[in-house]
């Protein structure tokens, strides 16, 4: 191979490579991306559900998009079939389909049916929220939860040691999804959890998006509780109040932190008796 045909192929080469090197990090991006769509998809839009809790909610989510979706095939077929197969015939304009509007079988059809689709939703949703809010009062860890004008405060019992952290509206310029503002909120995985939430002021709801469900917080002698049991999964999760509170309500901010027993446990020991 001759000098000159060597130095005009290792240029080429060398502008073949970067566009080779780039075109498979667009591919292992969109592989990437796709897996993260199919995933969110799977949830019907939902965050990923990091109690126990929320697993139940994420399958009544699921098993109702279904129903819905199946009823809706069902409904247009038959807009389809009455489009496809009742047009107004070309040799007789004038002639009218037959009218059904009084068929006593057809009309309890779509009276009882519906009925029957209403019962089924209230059954499963009736038997799930039972199971959600479903209160032992045996959890080991304890959290009394005090919603007010606008923040946070969490006192967390465990093993006779109590840790008050309590929070002052936050500054919106200041949040982030990789550092969230306001009082923090730390738990252990694997863990069952309750939860009694109080507020001295107005309603108030506590909402974790990644608990899949939310509770209000009523004023005066009225207190919610609920419980959770947490999952293997570690990681920082915000909350926020979902109840229109007054002037400073989107400031009442705050986020609950997954870590392991082990490292709870030195949490509850440093913070036992302070309050922050």
């Amino acid at each position: 191979m001759s000098p000159t045909r060597r130095t005009t192929r290792r240029p080429w080469a060398r502008r073949r490579l970067p566009g080779a090197a780039a075109l498979a990090l667009l591919v292992a991006s969109g592989t990437a991306c796709s897996n993260q769509a199919i995933d969110q998809w799977s949830r019907g839009g939902m965050p990923e559900g990091v109690t126990k809790q929320s697993d139940i909610v994420q399958t009544l989510w699921n098993g109702s998009w279904i129903a819905a979706l199946a009823t809706g095939v069902v409904v247009w077929g038959l807009i389809l079939w009455a489009c496809i197969f009742h047009r107004k015939k070309k040799n007789s304009p004038d002639q009218l389909p037959p009218q059904v509007r009084y068929n006593l079988p057809i009309e309890i059809l779509y009276t009882v049916v519906p009925v029957i689709m209403v019962a089924v939703f209230f059954y499963f949703t009736a038997r799930d929220e039972t199971e959600i809010t479903r209160v032992t009062k045996a959890a080991p860890v304890k959290v009394a939860v005090e919603g007010y004008q606008w923040s946070w405060r969490f006192t967390t019992e465990y093993q006779g040691q109590k840790a008050v952290v309590a929070g002052v509206p936050v500054d919106l310029s200041k949040q982030s999804a990789e550092n969230p503002q306001g009082p923090q909120l730390v738990l252990p995985v694997n863990t069952q959890v309750h939860f009694d939430l109080h507020s001295p002021d107005v309603i108030h709801s506590f909402w974790v998006p990644a608990f899949l469900f939310k509770q209000d917080v009523f004023p005066g002698n009225v207190r919610n509780q609920f419980e959770i049991t947490t999952l293997d999964k570690t990681g920082v999760f915000v909350g926020r109040c979902a109840e229109l509170c007054g002037t400073d309500h989107s400031k009442m901010l705050f986020s609950v932190k997954l870590v392991p027993q082990a490292e709870f446990d030195q949490y509850i020991k440093s913070q036992a008796g302070s309050a922050q």
